[in-house]
Formats: structure tokens, C-alpha cells, sequence
């Protein structure tokens, strides 16, 4: 069950492949706004990125149902707050000057809030299930791991959405976009 939780966790390392590309599109306005947009995404990517390490490490069958609820419920919270920064810089940064610029935030925004929401929602689920009775627990850890793909919908459909919104390319050339995705986890 752990490992099904670890592996449903590397979904949130879909969001740069999805923004990976090859090229620049020449356009100076655009390379600004992806800077401003991956200067400040950086630190969360990297807070994801961390938050997801921390799954797989407790991951392993020898360790204790506490241990795996209180690390899983704190990357749960780290990564809440990370797509939820991801979507105020975006916000911040205004909208990216291509077509449907505006429309192309907004939806990226909203599908980072919604992944922030989800994985909320995950925390308050592993913070109510009781590690004390060990069968039990994995049990109910089922819910939650099957929760993690949906959680991390609202983060891929955001960057599907800037994908397809013209500006990935951009994105892809600023190093603040880019970070390390593990090799998934065999099961």
C-alpha cells in the first residue's frame, strides 16, 4: 500500500515534464514573464519536490503507521502550500503575453488552487486515521493513496493548459522551471 501511496506521489512531478519543451520562441516579453513566473516558483517546485522524497522515504514496509502519518500529512501540507504559492505567482505575474493570455492564467491558476485544496483535504485525511492498529491503518491509507492522482488533476491540467497557452517553451529555457524528477518507483 505504501508503495502505491509513493508512486501516486510522484504524479506531482508530471507538472515540468509537462512544461518541457525544446526552443526558444524569440519572444522577449514572453521570456520576461517566464522568468518572473519561474524565479518565483523555484522554492515551491523545489518544496514538491522534497514533500514527494519524503513519501517515498516512509514508504517502506518497516516503517511505523506514525511515522508514515505524521511525514505524509506534513509533505501533504507542504505541498498544498507549494501549488497554492504556485498560483499567486502566476497571478502575480499577470497574464503571459500570447493569445488568450488571460484566459491561459486563469486556468492555470485555478488548477493549481485546485491541487492545493485536494492535497488539504489528503492532510485532513491522514491526520484522522488512527496508526495505532497497524492493519487498519494500511486499510485506510487505501483512500488516501487513491487520492493522490486526483489531487495532483488540478497541477497537470494547469500545465497542460500553459503548454498549450503558447508560453512552455519559455518557461522550459528559465532554470527556475526546472527540477530533478525521480525515476518512479517500481511496485
Amino acid at each position: 500500500m505504501n508503495k502505491k501511496l509513493a508512486a501516486a506521489a510522484s504524479c506531482c512531478a508530471v507538472l515540468m515534464l509537462v512544461l518541457s519543451g525544446c526552443g526558444d520562441d524569440g519572444d522577449n516579453k514572453t521570456d520576461a514573464w517566464a522568468k518572473k513566473v519561474c524565479d518565483g516558483w523555484q522554492p515551491n517546485l523545489k518544496k514538491i519536490e522534497e514533500a514527494n522524497a519524503e513519501i517515498k522515504r516512509v514508504s517502506t514496509a518497516d516503517t511505523k503507521s506514525e511515522d508514515v502519518q505524521k511525514t505524509d500529512s506534513a509533505a501533504f501540507q507542504q505541498i498544498s502550500d507549494a501549488y497554492k504559492s504556485l498560483a499567486q505567482t502566476l497571478t502575480q505575474a499577470g497574464a503571459p503575453p500570447v493569445k488568450n493570455g488571460e484566459a491561459t492564467q486563469k486556468a492555470a491558476a485555478d488548477g493549481f488552487n485546485s491541487s492545493a485544496k485536494a492535497y488539504a483535504e489528503l492532510k485532513a485525511k491522514m491526520d484522522a486515521l488512527d496508526p495505532k492498529d497497524q492493519r487498519k491503518f494500511a486499510d485506510d491509507l487505501k483512500p488516501v493513496a487513491e487520492g493522490l492522482k486526483e489531487a495532483a488533476k488540478g497541477a497537470e491540467e494547469a500545465s497542460e493548459k500553459l503548454k498549450s497557452g503558447g508560453v512552455s517553451q519559455a518557461m522550459n529555457a528559465q532554470k527556475g522551471c526546472q527540477m530533478t524528477v525521480p525515476a518512479p518507483s517500481k511496485s
